[in-house]
């Protein structure tokens, strides 16, 4: 199966790279696009199948070799590219996760999937336990909560931590910078939140999954509880990341699940929820 990646960054360069060496058999990168080109090319040059460089998102819904495209971009290019690419007959992986916390667009992909007769992937990201949520729901869940707690330097430039005045560099101490919904949270902190959104999807919702964000200075990495609450029980669920040796302010869990989303693409057998 041909695969075309948006956007090269940390995760679609890991993506990328892991194809290449062959761990998920069938799947081969054809085509790289990315707004800046130089990192596209550059990403090519080091890959034994010298994917295309796309220079248009027209040279990626037009690539006859591609049936499954990857986006590893941000929540605008999911804004502006999921349709178009779904509705070119060609099945689409989303990364930036948050830009489904609005349900109209999530219901409009959503729909143009079944009409086309393509998949949406939406991987788990960086938490575990979707699987039991998604069970629990087929009871009816009451109550989903998001505790997240990060390492600074996942803040460094957000627009919504400096208009609240708060000084990174002076932090000695964890504080909360945020407790609200899932939608506002991935909004105001859309590279740093999509698990919110993947959770909400999985659930009951990004209006009504309640999100704590936490600053905390001590942190290495990204720190994820999970409590759900439903006819089923009583679901927690703790994650602690790791970042990817590429970028630290991403957690490296989020690119294994992607490959093991494109593996469950093409296996045969399916082994969990």
């Amino acid at each position: 199966m041909g695969v075309a990646i948006i956007g090269c960054g940390a995760i679609g360069s890991y993506l990328a790279r892991s194809l290449d060496k062959g761990i998920i058999e069938d799947l081969e990168v054809k085509v790289l696009y990315d707004k800046i080109l130089e990192r596209a090319r550059s990403l090519s040059s080091s890959l034994s199948c010298r994917p295309r460089i796309a220079e248009t998102l027209q040279d990626v819904t037009c690539s006859e070799d591609v049936s499954l495209v990857i986006e590893a971009a941000s929540q605008e290019a999911v804004r502006s590219y999921a349709l178009e690419i779904l509705e070119s007959g060609k099945s689409l992986m989303i990364m930036s996760v948050g830009a489904l916390a609005d349900p109209d667009l999530f219901r409009r992909l959503k729909k143009m999937a079944e009409t086309k007769g393509v998949r949406l992937y939406i991987p788990s990201g960086a938490i575990a336990g979707l699987d039991a949520v998604k069970a629990a729901g087929m009871a009816g869940i009451s109550r989903v909560t998001l505790t997240s707690r990060k390492p600074l330097r996942v803040f460094e430039g957000n627009p919504y931590i400096k208009s609240k005045g708060i000084d990174l560099s002076r932090l000695e101490e964890p504080i909360v910078v945020y407790e609200g919904s899932a939608s506002e949270a991935c909004r105001l902190f859309p590279f740093s939140i999509n698990v919110a959104a993947t959770l909400s999807l999985a659930s009951i919702g990004p209006e009504r999954v309640r999100v704590r964000i936490i600053a905390d200075p001590r942190a290495q990495g990204n720190i994820h509880e999970v409590v759900v609450e439903g006819d089923f029980g009583r679901l927690e669920c703790r994650t602690i990341n790791k970042p990817t040796p590429e970028n630290p302010k991403t957690s490296f869990l989020a690119a294994l699940s992607a490959l093991a989303t494109l593996k469950k693409a093409v296996d045969k057998v399916h082994i969990g929820t």
